[in-house]
């Protein structure tokens, strides 16, 4: 009877016409659809002249197509938009102009530099890399590139632990929320009301009351989607600091692409967890939505705390500062014993131009001597990465790619099938996970490196989210992951050419139709 409670701050999300057309998320539709109306009339306005506008529109196309074709985007992304341009001239220069004169966030992204400046030099390495320097496993060059966008020491005094599944990261996250003394930063992407995370607020709130410091970051989406637009002040009134990111206005603005997609939580500078598992019940499967829920994420004890209690402290800072940097990073606990391997978390932000996440990707691709096994919920591919994958498995690297068998989105999914053929037809080896959807961002690869994190494959990790994961060399947890890819593989079907070609037609126009806009997505 008592598994059954679930601790609530705030009423269930009524279901409802009724409910819908008088709540924020409507308001917001409305107002967003009345300035895209007030836009539209405007260029029906610009009809009359259309005989006159005729030669400069092909004038004014042509020269998009120049500025395009030497901007710095994505070879994908120019492509999109010059298809865009092409047939919408003016309506599509004036949604590029709007995307790239940052409109709505120039703001926020000259606060980012200022955090990440601020605390460039903040941790220090502590130990040599000189041992790596002629390995050849490229693990000190790719530390010394994730210098250049932040403050990430690679660590070689932390023990990981990894997590096969969501159950398995919730029983050891509530088994150290237990034994917090000090502090509890929580930063997630998705917190919904239910079993899992009514477990945890029970304890932040009784932690909170006991004088630890608590701090809950969430990602403004939740207010549309799974929380009460009022949420912060119901967390404020039981003692728990908390900011939603971003929070929805009814304001068009490119500022709303930028999401936090970490999942982050550091507790007393002792133990930091990250992965794919947000802080709802079918991440641990207590609810079926696509069938059983795969994740994974992992829990450093160590050194290499710190740099996560970082990384939550400059988003949490974004918006309002806090002053004090040093009391929570000094916190880290070192460990007695060494557990052997390097440990090297970072963050990738979308407004500093560099493409952090893919860059580690793409090394591991790269530098792969036997094979790169990868699990992803979504296979959405800019040109780069597909070419990387293409080119490690035509060298012989065998390429394993484990993705969802029941989809959570069946666009993405179907984009994600357009780029079957191409992957298969250079040996890159396909599975869908047979008892539901995969959401784990998982790389491994030759029995020494991984990536555990918050990353997917897909334009919006890659390009316009706020994320995080931790790159691991020679950590005996390695074995682990593999062992979990092997696991899960046993539960799937093989993609073949014979399959790809029996493919629903639906998923076939769709994944092909939905490659031109991709980058928009």
């Amino acid at each position: 009877m008592e598994e059954k409670r679930i601790f609530r701050l705030a009423k269930p999300l009524r279901k409802g016409l009724l409910h819908l057309v008088f709540s924020r998320f409507f308001l917001i539709v409305l107002l967003l659809a009345v300035q895209i109306l007030l836009t539209a009339s405007f260029f029906l306005w610009l009809r009359r002249y259309v005989p006159y506008l005729t030669i400069v529109q092909g004038a004014f196309t042509l020269g998009m197509v120049i500025y395009l074709f030497n901007s710095e985007m994505d070879s994908a992304a120019k492509l999109t938009w010059m298809l865009l341009i092409s047939v919408l001239p003016l309506p599509g220069a004036a949604l590029l102009l709007f995307t790239q004169t940052n409109t709505g966030h120039r703001l926020i992204k000259q606060r980012v530099e200022s955090l990440i400046d601020e605390t460039k030099t903040l941790l220090p390495q502590r130990t040599s890399t000189a041992a790596l320097a002629h390995d050849g496993s490229g693990t000190d060059d790719l530390a010394h590139y994730l210098s250049r966008s932040g403050c990430f020491p690679l660590y070689d005094c932390t023990a990981v632990r990894y997590f096969p599944s969501g159950e398995a990261k919730f029983e050891e996250m509530l088994a150290q929320l237990d034994k917090a003394e000090s502090f509890i930063f929580l930063e997630y992407f998705i917190i919904e009301e239910g079993y899992m995370w009514g477990e945890i607020l029970k304890r932040l709130i009784a932690k909170a009351a006991a004088g630890v410091e608590v701090r809950v970051l969430f990602d403004g989406m939740c207010q549309m989607k799974t929380l009460p637009v009022n949420y912060v002040r119901l967390l404020e009134a039981q003692g728990i600091k908390a900011r939603a990111f971003s929070p929805i206005r009814p304001v068009v603005s490119s500022h709303y692409n930028y999401r936090d997609h970490r999942k982050i939580l550091v507790i007393d500078g002792r133990v930091a967890f990250t992965g794919g598992v947000n802080l709802a019940d079918e991440y641990i499967n207590r609810v079926e939505r696509f069938g059983h829920w795969k994740d994974a994420a992992v829990m450093l004890e160590g050194d290499a705390v710190e740099s996560f209690t970082l990384l939550f402290l400059q988003m949490w800072n974004i918006y309002e500062k806090e002053p004090g940097w040093s009391p929570w990073i000094e916190a880290s606990a070192p460990l007695t014993e060494v557990p052997g391997g390097w440990v090297l978390p970072y963050g990738d932000c979308p407004l500093d131009g560099e493409k952090v996440g893919e860059t580690v990707y793409m090394d591991i691709l790269g530098r792969a001597n036997d094979y790169v096994h990868i699990m992803t919920p979504y296979l959405i591919l800019d040109g780069e990465l597909e070419t990387a994958l293409l080119y490690a498995a035509k060298r012989g690297v065998d390429v394993k790619l484990i993705l969802p068998g029941i989809p959570d989105k069946k666009l993405p999914w179907a984009l994600a099938k357009a780029h079957y053929k191409a992957l298969l037809a250079a040996g890159v080896k396909i599975y869908e996970y047979t008892p539901g959807f995969v959401h784990a961002k998982v790389f491994v690869s030759d029995d020494s490196k991984a990536v555990v994190g918050t990353i997917n494959l897909d334009y919006r990790s890659l390009y316009h989210h706020f994320e995080c994961a931790a790159y691991l060399y020679k950590t005996p947890c390695i074995a682990d992951i593999e062992r979990d890819f092997q696991d899960t593989l046993a539960q799937c079907r093989a993609v073949t050419p014979e399959s790809v070609r029996s493919e629903r037609l639906f998923y076939r126009l769709a994944g092909t139709l939905m490659r031109f806009i991709a980058p928009l997505l």
